[in-house]
């Protein structure tokens, strides 16, 4: 199923040939898919219920709550995430993250909602996506940089990709009306943090 499949929701567990043996994982994707489409904040747990086919205290079975549903999101995006930006980094460096932060925001809105649209509690969020932006930005600095000074960079390349993905996802600014795409205004933005620092 694609994320930014802007179909009305149908019932997953009829489209899946949903048993008691895959609950949970229906339940994930239903909550996903409603993340994509209204925000993490934007659904009950009976309503991802209904999109997965089940009864609405059948949840229970796997997920306290809501916040538990979305935290699970949280940490399997950040995952998936993290592999992303790690494989670009080793593929084309600094300059092939930014498209896969751009790429990873639209092609797995539930993800990014629940990563980045919520407030997840402490611990949920992984390390490796921020790590393997620190390794790309400590490699493009002279020999004997304090990994401080790496960790600051990338807490501003980090800012700088969220705000472009954000404006995106908002609609704005519309590529083709004078504005350049959102890859080209991080490409530049980016170049501008490594020159001035």
């Amino acid at each position: 199923m694609s994320n930014d499949d802007t179909s009305p929701p149908t019932n997953l567990a009829a489209r899946r040939g949903y048993h008691h043996g895959n609950l949970r994982e229906a339940l994930l994707e239903a909550a996903r898919r409603l993340t994509a489409e209204r925000g993490p904040y934007g659904f009950t747990l009976a309503e991802a219920a209904r999109l997965a086919g089940v009864s609405p205290s059948a949840p229970y079975r796997h997920f306290k709550d809501r916040d538990e549903m979305l935290a699970e999101l949280c940490r399997r995006g950040f995952a998936l995430f993290g592999a992303r930006l790690k494989t670009a980094a080793e593929a084309g460096g600094l300059n092939a993250m930014g498209p896969a932060y751009l790429g990873f925001a639209r092609e797995e809105p539930g993800y990014y909602g629940a990563m980045f649209d919520w407030r997840a509690p402490p611990g949920v969020a992984n390390e490796d996506s921020f790590g393997a932006l620190v390794g790309a930005i400590a490699r493009q600095l002279p020999e004997g940089a304090a990994r401080d000074e790496a960790r600051l960079l990338a807490l501003q390349v980090w800012a700088v990709s969220h705000g472009v993905a954000g404006l995106e996802r908002a609609g704005m600014p519309r590529p083709g009306n004078r504005a350049p795409d959102p890859e080209q205004v991080l490409g530049d933005a980016v170049a501008r943090l490594l020159r001035k620092r």
